[in-house]
């Protein structure tokens, strides 16, 4: 059989679009894309980038006081232009989605800016009736916001949305404990909104080290984020020019907006997956195998919308591993257990790679390392702000199962963490690297004594550390 294309890929994010142009520019596959939104996908466009960016904004009042700390007396922060950096955010996003388009079409790929579904195994309609036949079809149309079911929730935002205010809110709710509700929480009360945090849960980021997110915990506390445990919203309703929320507490309050991050689901709804015998899981992810295959020998998915681990460098790299497995012939499988991570607070962000203190204590006995001191750039200014770095053990083969920090570029830091644990060093390979003085990192391979021992002594843990990358 003639194929219009070896491969079509529907989704232009950063999973679909590394697959696309690794099998065009690299191995000469004919290639085609199609997406229904703007091309870059959630990270770039309503994630990942403006995120960072509103985070890098947000801290600009901190960094005032600090520099009064350090003797600049007549600094002064100044009135925040919502509408000038909104705008400004606009125009960058426009340039990335400029360059993610161009990069396909450079690459000889078709680029359809249309919503496509499938049709059998080998074949795709686009929204305008095009169709197209593929030899390969790879899903990679990643996630959209969840809902969890209140009265009015049509009134508030998701996650999405809130790039693009027309104007910042005096005082805003953010509903749910993750990483995104962390981050705008920490983003809004930067840009100066009365900022209110509630979480059904009695612990925000669950999936973190707890110790960690007990410092978390209390930088909401000292910056002012009024942070509600073991509370919900009920019922939400329109008041005047905004919004009236009913909580479970039995407690009423006004907010100018409120902003669900409540969890994200894949995309797949309108797609005929199962029609043509795509097997999904029950928040409608595709089932994939190690190879990124699903239940249909020629269909293939990655990122989000397999809802395994949601981070844009996996989405990276498991296309960049597809099309290396289906067109360059070498077969790379994605084993993505273990994945370093950040979450960008301010002022001092949380990172992570391995397993927490209470995975790791359940599997066999480890040694914990903690430092939690105030860095000399904090202690000078007069700040209070804490960093914490841990280190877990496995006692009986000294392999470091865990790293955690929780400080001033945390991210930056956990980076070359990661490159460490990947090789599989243990504690004493983190012993003998000499320290970079002064430095939050040096704490990583200065700490010579455990805080405690934990976990019921067992057979050495083993933990894919090859599944790292």
């Amino acid at each position: 059989m003639i194929f219009d294309y070896d491969l079509f890929v529907i989704g232009g994010g950063s999973g679909g679009t590394r697959a696309a142009r690794i099998s065009a520019q690299e191995y000469g596959a004919r290639v085609g894309i199609a997406e229904e939104s703007r091309m870059g996908g959630t990270c770039v466009i309503r994630g990942c980038v403006p995120k960072k960016l509103m985070i890098y904004r947000s801290n600009v009042p901190a960094e005032i006081e600090e520099a009064r700390g350090y003797g600049w007396q007549d600094a002064q922060v100044g009135d925040f232009n919502w509408p000038e950096f909104r705008d400004k955010l606009a125009l960058e996003l426009n340039r990335l989605e400029a360059a993610y388009t161009n990069g396909m079409v450079d690459a000889g790929i078709d680029v359809y800016k249309k919503r496509a579904h499938l049709i059998d195994q080998h074949t795709v309609e686009l929204s305008d009736g095009a169709r197209f036949t593929a030899r390969y079809i790879l899903i990679a149309v990643g996630g959209r916001p969840a809902m969890p079911g209140i009265k009015g929730e049509k009134l508030g935002l998701t996650s999405d949305q809130v790039f693009f205010l027309k104007r910042l809110p005096k005082k805003i709710l953010l509903v749910g404990g993750g990483y995104i509700a962390s981050e705008f929480a920490t983003i809004f009360k930067g840009f100066g909104s009365e900022t209110v945090m509630v979480y059904r849960g009695d612990q925000i980021l669950r999936d973190f080290d707890r110790e960690i997110c007990s410092h978390v915990t209390k930088q909401f506390s000292d910056i002012g984020v009024d942070l509600r445990l073991c509370v919900t919203p009920t019922i939400i309703e329109k008041d005047g020019e905004g919004i009236r929320v009913t909580f479970s507490d039995g407690n009423i309050e006004a907010f100018d907006d409120v902003v669900f991050a409540t969890g994200r689901k894949p995309y797949t709804s309108g797609l005929g997956l199962e029609e043509i015998g795509v097997k999904l899981g029950g928040n409608g992810q595709i089932i994939v195998d190690e190879w990124s295959q699903t239940s249909v020998s020629t269909i293939y998915a990655v990122g989000d919308v397999v809802d395994q681990v949601n981070l844009t460098p996996v989405a990276i790299r498991a296309g960049h591993n597809f099309a290396d497995t289906i067109f360059g012939g070498v077969r790379k499988p994605c084993n993505f257990s273990q994945v370093a991570s950040a979450v960008y607070l301010r002022p001092h962000e949380l990172a992570t790679i391995g397993l927490t203190e209470e995975v790791a204590a359940e599997q066999g006995q480890i040694d914990v390392y903690v430092s939690s001191f105030r860095p000399m750039r904090s202690l000078f200014s007069g700040s209070e702000a804490r960093s914490v770095v841990k280190l877990l053990v496995d006692v009986k083969t000294d392999l470091v199962l865990g790293c955690h920090i929780f400080g001033p570029e945390a991210g930056e830091m956990m980076q070359m963490a990661a490159v460490a644990i990947g090789m599989k060093a243990t504690k004493a390979d983190f012993d003998r690297a000499i320290a970079i003085h002064p430095t939050v990192a040096e704490e990583l391979v200065t700490m010579r004594k455990p805080t405690r021992r934990v976990g019921i002594p067992a057979v050495a843990i083993e933990m894919d550390i090859n599944a790292l990358y």
